[in-house]
Formats: structure tokens, C-alpha cells, sequence
């Protein structure tokens, strides 16, 4: 699989042999002269090797990798290295280096220390992985956080009783329907029948019949009767999803069987015992609902009996590594692909993004990225350019609307870039502070084909 390898050193003749022996085996390259520009080359492109040379000016190797774990980046790295002194090694090591070249090397030495780093730093990653779903989780939710843990300790307990109604309460996207099913899969009722049904997908007159059933003739359409979840379900659980849509005619019947455990089928007079447990799930807040009037304060109390909250993703922070590797492996098995994890670039973006569509929203950009992925390791590259450009929009805000008929980005960056130049006479030190990003950066965007209408003499 494609790796982009960092390779940081001040001799030109390493930087070329090592950039063209690993692009022949189909990986992507980058180059620095020196410490700071490995930094503003990592910070920027996220590459999942480095190989970093000790002794460079302006920045020396040491330093760099001393900041890199200072900014918790886990990145592997193999130092390269003529002098052979031993407190440098200790150093290195201490600082989790993951190989050593000696100066001068043979590209075969190359080939072995980045298989080496490279394969250490994916059985870290699964070793992480592994340990914290031994911390956390409960039946097919994944999750470690406090937030999560307080959500599988009321399953626990639930687990142990037989609650006659739960109240869902959450996002959209956030899993209810999971916590749903876990409800019944671990609990008295787990080898009784479990029904759902989506209160937004049927008219007011349909759900009442899908949840009740019906008489033969009680309407123009009823040729045959029918029994409905209710009576289906009978020893199990009937799951409504978003019961804050039900109509308010609706929500009387419903709470008229709650409260006597009995029902009749639409057209009938036979009174049926309701003898299954009853989850509701709603994205809304109920108490605001009631207090609008759209939702009855009888039924809310009702179904309020046991209720649980589950956290949207972004007070769950901590588990977007952990959801981000479990929806991998499964996206793996569907796809057929063999993508073995995110890089810590990509990660960070991933947990940095406030996610709207919460867990939902993770797994479908995941599922793309995979689709489109050519590699075996997702990058910040491959993440949809809302969570890329997110990172910076929260730090500051974002100066500038998007006008409705949209804009050519290209035109806009070619454009800052001129004006940059122009205002600090070519320094590209002083340009690349005023646009926010590293003098890296800055180079590599003027390298480009048209990059910049600027005619001056750019300056380092």
C-alpha cells in the first residue's frame, strides 16, 4: 500500500536517492532541509513515515522529534545519522525513534527500517484499539467515554428488570435505535419478539392500524383483519421511533393503552391485554414540545419512566478514535478492502469537526473515504473539505461568505497569494504569516503551474 514518507535532511543526494527509490515502489515523498520544515511539512501534510537526519541547521533532528512528542504526534521515525554517538541513540530512543540509519547506507537498510517502523506503528495502533474496547462498550455500542459509561450503566441495570415503558432521548444520529435493541437483546425479554416502527413514515390512520390492527371491514381497504405490533409483539418489544411526531389524536389512543394494558383493533369491541414493553425514541426535546402544546403532558410522563439520554458525539470526543477503527474494520469487510486505520493528522480533524449528523455522519464520511481511498491508511487529504478546513473556521471564525452563485477556489488562493506578496514585497516568511499557514506551505502552493499573477522577486 502507498505511504507518504517524510524525508528530512540536509544533504541533497539523500534526500533525491531516498525520494526515488521509495516513489519507484509506488509510495508518495516529501522533502525538508532541515528540523523546522519537517515540522511545518507534518503539521501540514501528515505523512506516515519520517526519516529525519540528526545533525541539519536551523533545526537539528533531536529537536524536531523532541516536538513532534511534545505535540502528542506518534508519527514513526527513523533517524539517520553519521556521527554514532551514543547519547544521541539514548536520546532517540527515548523519544520512541522506531529505526537507525548509519551514514552511508545501503537503500536495502532503507526498505528494512521503514517495514520495520511502519509495522510497529499499525500493531500500536491495533494494541490501542484492542485495549479500549476491553475498557468500554456494551452488546454493539462502541464507546469509552464517561458519557458512554454512564449510558451502559443504566443498560447494565435494566438488563436485571423488566421496565414496562424507556424513553429514548438523543440526536439524530446518534444511536437510540441501538440502544434500543441492546435494551431488549440483553434483558428479560431477549428471546421474545422485538417490532419497530417509524412514526414518521405513516399517516395518522395507518399508524394507529399498523400499532392496533384491524377488523375485516373496518375501512374501505380492510378486506382481511390484521393484528398489529401491539399484539404481535406480545412477551417482547415494540421500539416507536420518533414518537414526538405521533399526531395528538394519536398520542390519546397511545397513552389510553399504556395506562390500561389493554387495546382494541381498529372496527373492533374485543379488548386485547398489551403485554410487551414499550420504547420510545424522539430527537426532540418533549418538555419543549408539551410546553408548545404538540405533544400531550399525560404521555410524556407516561413514557418517562425510565428515561435515557444518549450524548451526542461531540461530548463524546474521546471515542471518535475508537468509533473511527471500529467502523473501519467493518467498512473493510463490506468493501472488501484491507485500510488499516487514520493517521493522527486525520484523526485530529476528525475530532476537532462538531459533527451535526453525530455518529451517523462519521460512519458515511468514513464509507466514502474508504470507497475513494488508494491507499491503506486514511490522511486529512481524504476527508471531506468541510472537516478539512473546520480545524481553522473554530480557531478563528471564518472572515469570508460563500456567495450563493459559489466562487473558483483556485482564483481566490492565486489571489491572497499575490496580495500576500505584494503587501511584504516577496518575503515569503512575512506572507505566509499573513495567510496563516507555514513558509512550507506557502513554497509549495507557488510551485504550482499559474500559481500567483505576483511578478516580483519572491524572496526566502
Amino acid at each position: 500500500m502507498s505511504e507518504l514518507i517524510l524525508v528530512a535532511d540536509d544533504d541533497a543526494l539523500i534526500r533525491w536517492s531516498l525520494c526515488q527509490h521509495f516513489e519507484s515502489l509506488g509510495h508518495r515523498t516529501l522533502t525538508a532541509e532541515n528540523g523546522r520544515e519537517a515540522l511545518e511539512a507534518v503539521e501540514e501534510f501528515g505523512p506516515t513515515l519520517i526519516f529525519l537526519d540528526i545533525s541539519m541547521p536551523v533545526m537539528d533532528g533531536l529537536t524536531a522529534l523532541r516536538m513532534l512528542r511534545a505535540n502528542n504526534n506518534a508519527v514513526p521515525v527513523v533517524i539517520i545519522t553519521a556521527e554514532g554517538r551514543v547519547d544521541n541513540t539514548i536520546e532517540a530512543t527515548r523519544l520512541g525513534c522506531s529505526g537507525y540509519l548509519q551514514k552511508p547506507f545501503d537503500l536495502r537498510e532503507a526498505d528494512v527500517a521503514a517495514q520495520r517502523a511502519l509495522s510497529e506503528e499499525r500493531l500500536l495502533h491495533e494494541l490501542s484499539y484492542l485495549r479500549a474496547r476491553e475498557r468500554g462498550g456494551y452488546a454493539e455500542i462502541v464507546g469509552a467515554s464517561p458519557a458512554m459509561e454512564r449510558l451502559f450503566d443504566t443498560l447494565r441495570r435494566l438488563s436485571k428488570i423488566d421496565a414496562p415503558t424507556v424513553l429514548i432521548q438523543g440526536e439524530s444520529g446518534t444511536g437510540k435505535d441501538m440502544v434500543a435493541r441492546a435494551i431488549h437483546s440483553n434483558g428479560p425479554r431477549s428471546g421474545a419478539p422485538y417490532m419497530e416502527i417509524d412514526c414518521t413514515a405513516l399517516p395518522e390512520h395507518l399508524i394507529e392500524s399498523e400499532l392496533f390492527g384491524h377488523e375485516r371491514g373496518a375501512f374501505t381497504d380492510a378486506r382481511v383483519t390484521k393484528r398489529g405490533l401491539f399484539e404481535v409483539a406480545a412477551g417482547g418489544m415494540i421500539f416507536l421511533d420518533e414518537v414526538g411526531e405521533l399526531p395528538l389524536g394519536m398520542q390519546a389512543k397511545l397513552l389510553r393503552a399504556l395506562e390500561n394494558r389493554k387495546f382494541r383493533r381498529v372496527g373492533g369491541v374485543t379488548e386485547i391485554p398489551l403485554n410487551a414493553c414499550v420504547i420510545a425514541a424522539t430527537n426532540r426535546s418533549l418538555r419543549d414540545e408539551v410546553k408548545a402544546g404538540r405533544f400531550r403532558e399525560d404521555l410524556y410522563f407516561r413514557l418517562h419512566v425510565v428515561p435515557i439520554e444518549v450524548p451526542a458525539l461531540r461530548e463524546r470526543k474521546g471515542d471518535i478514535a475508537l468509533l473511527t477503527q471500529h467502523f473501519i474494520e467493518r467498512l473493510n469487510k463490506a468493501f472488501n478492502r484491507s485500510v488499516k486505520g487514520a493517521s493522527s493528522k486525520a484523526l485530529e480533524l476528525l475530532e476537532t469537526y462538531r459533527w451535526p449528523g453525530n455518529v451517523r455522519e462519521l460512519r458515511n464520511v468514513l464509507e466514502c473515504s474508504i470507497i475513494m481511498l488508494a491507499r491503506d491508511v486514511i490522511q486529512a487529504a481524504d476527508l471531506p473539505a468541510e472537516i478539512r478546513r473546520n480545524q481553522g473556521a473554530q480557531a478563528k471564525g471564518c472572515p469570508f461568505t460563500l456567495p450563493e452563485d459559489g466562487v473558483v477556489l483556485e482564483d481566490i488562493e492565486k489571489g491572497l497569494l499575490a496580495q500576500a506578496l505584494e503587501r511584504t514585497e516577496g518575503n515569503q516568511s512575512a506572507a505566509a504569516r499573513l495567510l496563516g499557514i507555514s513558509r512550507y506551505a506557502l513554497r509549495y502552493r507557488l510551485e504550482k503551474p499559474n500559481a500567483t499573477p505576483w511578478k516580483g522577486e519572491a524572496l526566502a
